[in-house]
């Protein structure tokens, strides 16, 4: 079953040699997150080079996404790790302390001393300990414990009341902006963007490196919910991060949002990953609860375009086993709304791709009449296959391309699967490829029609477009 939601794996200790990465690709995944947030270089240069090494034992593309840590506030280290802190106790946040108790700790910015102020909420480990602000020195606020628990060092400090100013992009995020591009990641997600401008920014820094990394925004803070339309219109791909915005924002808001940041991308055709304890129970369990499925299921019947896992397949037991729960369900739910046959929703389009764009929405239309296996499409870079992913088509879309980072790209789209081809002059020979490649992989059987879009360079006239409808015929 090849299913058309793009399942997105974060690797880790429990899936960092070259067989599981191999088993999650044959699960489905095609697109691998580095969690810059964890491991030193040589860990990542590791996982990197099982990626590469499994990719090559299969017939499509892979991508690889790094995830920039962006400023995200941790505790220091605190002694004993775990200690206890009770409601109604009073708690210090030290501007510098080495080594911390449980009531007394500091933090990985100092300069929240500064920003915080009086009555504000300090939340920490994702929101499980709430405390908040009712005395501030020089060098010291005190808190108060509203709900408490165990304090473990180097757990997360979200700030849900404060405006804290600082950059989306840390020194040590250009050290690893550095690192992805030259080891030619294709996917850079950057953490806590607020605004529009810090997307540009990213692009402009890989742009000076001559790099074709593409950029992902994660949406994780109120004030990108508030900018949400000018963040999606200036990136290559969204991320909704429910982890850290459930804790920034009221949870039974987190759902709607959701709903409207893929409405969003969907408007204007920019992939969209739903992300964050989508199989959390799997991390300790071979089997994922009813609600997790219902979740995943509601996120491709909202037109996600990628599943991400990340404990689940980074430090969890069932790495491949949540995979292949993702891959099921998904192409369940695939198969459900196709036979709906619901209307489309509206797409915007850059008016400079407007010829090709009708074209993606007649594909679509043919297919609603004619049954197809899949469309093949022959591309140097990859806009073709964007455009008929945006249109939403009800078969998969194979895009042969020459361009190998171009293919890996296509990682993160939905339908698409990337082929790295031969440089071919001929619609004959892009004919005859294309045949024997779906074929050879079974990703159709001899009789079946499919789709031939093979372009301006493969036809006599340059001005030309064409959409052939061809039957496959038996391989020898």
């Amino acid at each position: 079953m090849i299913t058309k939601t793009a399942i997105v794996a974060t690797l880790g200790p429990a899936s960092a040699d070259v067989k599981t990465v191999r088993q999650l690709m044959d699960a489905g995944v095609r697109t691998f997150r580095l969690n810059f947030s964890h491991g030193e270089p040589d860990t990542h240069r590791s996982m990197l080079a099982a990626v590469r090494s499994a990719a090559r034992e299969v017939p499509f593309a892979v991508s690889v996404m790094g995830d920039l840590c962006g400023p995200k506030i941790r505790l220091c280290p605190i002694d004993p790790d775990g200690g206890l802190i009770e409601p109604g106790r009073t708690v210090l946040i030290h501007r510098r302390l080495e080594v911390g108790r449980p009531d007394a700790f500091s933090t990985s910015l100092p300069e929240l001393i500064d920003r915080v102020q009086l009555g504000q909420r300090i939340l920490l480990d994702d929101g499980a300990i709430v405390l908040q602000v009712v005395g501030k020195k020089a060098e010291i606020l005190e808190c108060r414990v509203l709900v408490g628990g165990p304090v473990r060092s180097r757990k997360g400090v979200n700030l849900p009341d404060t405006d804290l100013g600082i950059p989306a992009i840390t020194p040590r995020d250009r050290q690893w902006i550095d690192w992805a591009v030259e080891h030619q990641l294709d996917y850079l997600a950057l953490s806590f963007v607020q605004k529009a401008q810090e997307i540009l920014d990213l692009r402009q820094t890989l742009s000076r490196k001559n790099s074709p990394i593409k950029v992902v925004a994660k949406i994780e803070k109120p004030r990108a919910v508030e900018n949400l339309e000018e963040i999606v219109q200036v990136s290559d791909a969204v991320l909704v991060a429910r982890g850290d915005l459930g804790v920034e924002m009221p949870a039974e808001q987190v759902p709607l949002i959701q709903k409207r940041i893929t409405a969003l991308c969907r408007r204007f055709g920019k992939p969209v990953i739903v992300a964050t304890q989508v199989l959390q129970s799997m991390i300790e369990h071979p089997w994922p609860t009813r609600a997790e499925v219902s979740d995943i299921a509601n996120a491709v019947m909202d037109y996600a375009d990628a599943i991400m896992l990340s404990g689940e397949t980074s430090v969890g037991k069932y790495p491949v086993e949540a995979a292949r729960v993702i891959h099921q369900v998904c192409g369940s739910t695939e198969a459900y709304l196709d036979r709906l046959n619901l209307p489309r929703p509206r797409m915007e389009t850059d008016p400079a791709l407007k010829t090709l764009s009708v074209i993606a929405r007649s594909v679509a239309q043919m297919l609603d009449e004619i049954p197809c296996a899949l469309v093949a499409v022959a591309t140097k870079t990859g806009t073709m296959a964007r455009l008929l992913s945006k249109a939403r088509i009800d078969v998969p879309i194979v895009s042969f391309c020459p361009d190998e980072r171009v293919n890996q790209q296509m990682g993160l789209h939905y339908g698409v699967i990337g082929v790295h081809s031969p440089f071919m002059s001929t619609l004959a020979e892009f004919t005859e490829y294309a045949e024997k490649t779906i074929l050879k992989h079974g990703w159709a059987q001899p009789g079946r029609q499919v789709l031939l879009l093979p372009g301006r360079d493969l036809l006599s006239g340059q001005d030309s477009q064409a959409i052939l409808l061809h039957t496959l015929r038996p391989l020898g």
